[in-house]
């Protein structure tokens, strides 16, 4: 019963189609959404799933708009080459639109999700969206030259299905990783076993009785692959190869963007809270005890105390200085006013223990399941459905019909997620890094490092730390029957999965444990990601969708300058009760969404901070490069490799009489004119008026969608896009 409670909550907080009137591209992308949640939890996989959809639906639309070009249809896209012929103009554009959209979108998702899990519950909702439409599932042909847009829908999703075979996915396999092997042998969770023979330094599979997914689907295997350690090589959007590094390991060449270099590898110090490693990972096992809401410890959770970071650390010092290893958080200050209001934003008053239990569900993959690139569609489309919004691009210029902005802002954030996936599973294939269950139960095992006159001293251990990791002594409750665990390492953290019998009623809660049985606050079911950890996917994805948010709106604050998600008592959290309170999580602006996001993976047991704050700074990078370039196709740059070369400019477009060109440096070569089919047409040409500006007639051209195409003394082709009134 609480799956279905807490997608009620997320439906009303967040946004949903029901009892509204939304474009068609939101429709399907709520169908997309759906089907992700039904399918195998793959972050990397849904990533490219939401842009590629996108794309198509931006296509389909921006074909017929005066003023954008596409993306996909007729261009070479990764060295894909999309054939084009051009197609009538329809009497009816928003008819064709509708029609183009919705055959692209069931062609591909009814090919994407046909070997889901819970493909047949998928399919019959793909179809039945279709239906709704009055459209004919039978009509599968792609011959478009008569015009017909239900033929360019297929058309458009045979096309992308053909360049998912081939851009290094390896989707015709089921995605399978074709070269890379893990160094350590899994870890078997249930057994308690000796973890101290593995590589410190690497990522370490789970062994499990079964595995089950965090969208509930249960795996094939109980030791779960590393999923798209070779995703580097998929073809990207706007990642810049001029920061691109190429690593052979073992005959396998990883693509590595943005490389921020290694994380932190395990040193011997005399002090090991001097190790970047250890104290990563002890500062996870520190916030592990605050997992409980009775420990008495109150905080306010509200934009008056969170929030608005100043900068990010770029050194070991400022690491230190920025994370709370004793109580959590991190050094941001808040804001003093809501912009939107005027007045200071009121405190809300929550446990600890309920907040940081909740962050962790919360943030993991989505209240449903529809993973972190999912998750801020969900979050899109609740900014796209408050009332304060205008949606205008950049915050400024004319206000979009809903379709406009839906596909543009779903191309931008698919895209930023897609490019996060690529750049992030790049560096998690090559630097192949530990997470901390596998790090904290490998130093539990080897003893303690801080101090060699007592007992179990090794230097790869963990930091002895009064109230936090220590060591058992006789008499302590754990020692043992025969005193068998005297002398390891204890840890006051979050008791896991060993103390819920029925998660509807018991809270774990915190308490000493063994060391060497430190759990991350997950289900016993999925534990860990199974992925290296280095850097955060959850970072990266946020920060890049927070700065696609801030640059889409114009704006770094939620509609109304805050946005909310409503959390009930004892009906959000999956693997345990709680949370103890009702309560509302609160963000000012996306960045603060987005940074609330990386806590929670620490909170959660998932990554120190040394594979947060890397993805924070990727994601924002990320975020930026592709607004820009999708901003080129927004505003009709048809040769987005020749962006720099643009030099001329049109006005007035539309028009219903004469257009000027400006920006000539020498006279046109040629200059054509051409219907959106392909046709030449007659025009009268001045290109006396001066020496950089020409003169076209078009008061002889019917209404309709022209290309302009200028050829220079050099060859340069460039194209504008006219409508003509």
């Amino acid at each position: 019963m609480k799956h279905i409670y807490i997608l009620l909550i997320f439906c009303f907080s967040f946004g949903s189609i029901i009892g509204q009137d939304h474009s068609v591209a939101r429709e399907w992308n709520e169908e997309l959404l759906a089907a992700i949640r039904n399918d195998f939890a793959r972050p990397t996989v849904h990533a490219r799933n939401l842009f590629h959809s996108s794309m198509l639906m931006y296509d389909a639309w921006a074909l017929l708009d005066p003023t954008a070009t596409t993306m996909f249809l007729g261009r070479n896209f990764g060295g894909f080459n999309v054939p084009f012929n051009g197609i009538q103009e329809p009497t009816d554009p928003e008819a064709a639109v509708h029609e183009a959209i919705s055959y692209a979108m069931f062609r591909l998702l009814s090919h994407r999700f046909a070997n889901s899990p819970n493909a047949e519950e998928t399919l019959i909702a793909l179809e039945s969206r279709f239906l709704s439409y009055s459209y004919d599932p039978s009509f599968e042909s792609t011959d478009y030259s008569d015009g017909s847009y239900a033929a360019l829908g297929n058309y458009l999703a045979q096309q992308m299905i053909a360049f998912g075979l081939q851009d290094n996915a390896n989707e015709q396999n089921e995605y399978e990783n074709q070269f890379y092997e893990p160094v350590n042998e899994p870890l078997v969770l249930d057994l308690y076993e000796d973890n101290s023979e593995i590589d410190p330094n690497r990522w370490q599979p789970l062994a499990f009785e079964v595995f089950i997914d965090q969208s509930g689907n249960t795996f094939p295997t109980d030791v779960p692959d590393f999923l798209s350690p070779e995703w580097g090589q998929v073809t990207n959007f706007a990642l810049d190869n001029n920061a691109l590094e190429i690593f052979n390991v073992d005959g396998f060449d990883y693509y590595v963007f943005n490389n921020p270099g290694p994380p932190s590898y395990i040193t011997e110090m005399s002090d090991p809270l001097d190790d970047p490693y250890k104290w990563g990972f002890a500062l996870v096992a520190s916030w592990s005890k605050h997992l409980d809401p009775a420990d008495g410890v109150t905080i306010d959770i509200s934009p008056a105390s969170i929030g608005n970071i100043q900068s990010y650390p770029t050194n070991f010092a400022e690491y230190q200085q920025f994370y709370d290893f004793e109580n959590g958080g991190d050094n941001g200050i808040g804001h003093a006013v809501n912009p939107a209001t005027g007045l200071p934003y009121e405190p809300q008053m929550v446990p600890r223990g309920d907040y940081a239990r909740v962050l962790a569900e919360f943030w993991a993959d989505g209240p449903d399941s529809e993973t972190p690139p999912g998750h801020w569609y969900t979050i899109l489309n609740y900014v796209s459905d408050h009332p304060l919004l205008v949606k205008q691009l950049q915050g400024a210029g004319p206000v979009l019909e809903d379709l406009e902005w839906d596909v543009k802002l779903y191309i931008l954030l698919g895209a930023a997620m897609h490019d996060s996936a690529v750049n992030t599973w790049g560096l998690k294939g090559y630097y192949d890094y530990i997470r901390p269950i596998s790090a904290l139960r490998y130093m539990a095992s080897k003893g303690q490092s801080s101090d060699p006159t007592l007992q179990g001293y090794d230097p790869d251990g963990l930091p002895l730390l009064t109230g936090l990791t220590e060591i058992i002594e006789v008499g302590d409750p754990l020692a043992g029957d025969n005193n068998e665990h005297v002398g390891k390492c204890k840890v006051y953290a979050w008791k896991g999965p060993d103390y819920i019998d029925d998660p509807d009623t018991d809270v774990a809660g915190v308490d000493w444990i063994l060391a060497e049985r430190w759990w991350p606050y997950q289900r016993p079911t999925f534990v860990t990601p199974p992925f290296a950890g280095y850097i955060s996917g959850h970072s990266t994805f946020s920060s890049a969708a927070a700065k696609i948010l801030e640059m889409a709106t114009g704006d770094p604050f939620f509609p109304g300058g805050m946005g909310t998600f409503d959390v009930a008592q004892n009906e959000f959290l999956v693997f345990e009760d709680g949370p103890s309170v009702d309560f509302t999580l609160q963000w000012a602006t996306y960045k603060d969404a987005s940074d609330q996001t990386s806590l929670s993976r620490i909170w959660g047991g998932i990554h120190p901070p040394i594979d947060d704050i890397p993805g924070r700074i990727l994601g924002e990078g990320i975020g930026e490069d592709v607004f820009d370039k999708a901003l080129d196709y927004f505003d009709g740059v048809l040769n987005v490799e020749e962006i720099e070369m643009k030099r001329y400019s049109m006005y007035p477009n539309p028009s219903s009489d004469e257009v000027f060109i400006e920006g000539l440096e020498h006279k046109p070569q040629h200059i054509q004119v051409l219907s959106i089919d392909g046709k030449l047409m007659e025009v009268s040409l001045d290109t006396h008026l001066n020496d950089n500006k020409i003169k076209l007639s078009v008061s002889a051209l019917q209404a309709g969608i022209y290309f302009i195409q200028l050829t220079d003394p050099d060859n340069h082709i460039e194209t504008l896009k006219l409508i003509k009134e």
